[in-house]
């Protein structure tokens, strides 16, 4: 035990010291007053998104960059996704701005959301995009949101500019879980090695993704990843693999409406797909598991119950994860002491992944509004050494 919070504190100390996944870093460009004038089309898609379109759609078609059109993909909506779009942006002088199409029934081999992207991105290329924005009907972006992803596009030569939004942080359990929820995803998913060229590492934050047209049309358009559930990441590995230079950071002006009020919502919401990420692996679980008890309850456990040099080692071990820990609760507008909870919090993200595991093995699948993933769908896309908690709010929790 004693050797084992010797190299903890090691591990720890060193990652609050000199690591830079938890860093909140990068940040997107200024706008640029003389950036070159850019055609972009936003695609939106939408199913039963009636309920968030008031809080973001008004703000997507107000962005301060001239020349945007917005593409909804009305996704098989039963709520009036596709009315309330179209009185929203006449409300606001906007419909110019606004294109509503609705989705073909949906094919074989195809997750939803993907195949929203595909008839949104066809229309783009079809009126001269050279740029598509891929965001989500719950993201509400500041008005130079656009300006600012155009700018580090232009002035960092990057081809896929993404954005891992601010997450909804207002009830208890979404203050004890979200925080931690980005803060393992910037783990995993490394941003400055995903901007680095000659890295290997791709990743991307499916709410806020600006892609340009050329290399979509390289990488032969979204049918490259029509079976992704995970398809923020998966776009993302197919743009590097054909030599595109990739951006992931972050921006206080990209911010996600969706709350998950609940220790229930959060639970479907990571069980639905914690599992995919593991390549359904059940070694990767165990070693999964098993590296959320050594890394963070060991510590714990000695604090706890230990005591002499064994708990002084365990304390500072536990100041060091949680000094890594407190940017990232901060950003999210939480108060410092949330940042305590984090071995508590990678517990229960812990219990979501093996719940995700026994949903695959009784054969519940990835499912969501009404869909259901079995694993025939996105077999190309993930390797156990991925992630082993939990997905971004981007891409799997939508669809």
């Amino acid at each position: 035990m004693m050797w084992m919070l010797w190299l903890l504190l090691l591990v720890w100390g060193g990652y609050a010291l000199w690591g830079q996944r938890w860093r909140i870093a990068p940040l997107l460009d200024p706008p640029e007053p003389d950036l070159p004038p850019a055609r972009v089309f936003a695609v939106v898609p939408a199913r039963n998104e009636a309920n968030e379109l008031p809080r973001t759609l008004p703000a997507l078609l107000q962005q301060a960059h001239r020349d945007l059109v917005v593409v909804l993909v009305n996704d098989h909506s039963d709520d009036g996704t596709a009315d309330l779009a179209r009185r929203l942006a006449a409300d606001i002088n906007a419909s110019d701005r606004l294109v509503v199409i609705n989705a073909p029934a949906l094919p074989a081999q195809w997750t939803g959301k993907v195949w929203a992207q595909q008839q949104g991105a066809e229309r783009a290329r079809a009126f001269g995009a050279e740029w598509i924005w891929f965001t989500d009907a719950d993201i509400r972006h500041d008005s130079h949101v656009l300006a600012r992803l155009l700018a580090t596009g232009h002035c960092r030569q990057r081809d896929l500019v993404s954005v891992m939004a601010r997450l909804r942080c207002h009830t208890a359990f979404e203050k004890l879980l979200i925080p931690a929820f980005t803060y393992f995803f910037a783990g995993l998913y490394s941003f400055p090695a995903i901007g680095n060229d000659a890295s290997a590492a791709a990743g991307a934050a499916g709410g806020c993704m600006l892609l340009r047209v050329s290399t979509l049309d390289r990488i032969g358009g979204m049918a490259a990843i029509r079976d992704a559930v995970i398809d923020d990441v998966a776009l993302a590995r197919a743009c590097k693999s054909v030599g595109a230079r990739l951006w992931l950071g972050y921006d206080p002006g990209v911010n996600s409406t969706r709350g998950y009020t609940t220790l229930a919502d959060i639970w479907n919401m990571v069980a639905r797909s914690a599992y995919t990420q593991l390549g359904y692996s059940p070694l990767a679980l165990l070693g999964c598991l098993l590296g959320l008890a050594v890394v963070f309850l060991v510590p714990t456990a000695g604090i706890v119950f230990g005591s002499g040099e064994l708990r002084l080692l365990s304390v500072l071990t536990y100041v060091a994860m949680v000094r890594t820990y407190s940017p990232m609760v901060a950003y999210l507008g939480c108060t410092p002491a949330w940042a305590l909870g984090l071995p508590l919090s990678a517990t229960l993200y812990a219990g979501m992944t093996a719940s995700s595991a026994w949903r695959h093995h009784v054969g519940a699948g990835a499912a969501w509004k009404g869909r259901s993933y079995g694993p025939a769908v996105n077999q190309h896309e993930h390797s156990p050494s991925n992630s082993c908690t939990m997905r971004s709010h981007s891409g799997a929790e939508r669809e």
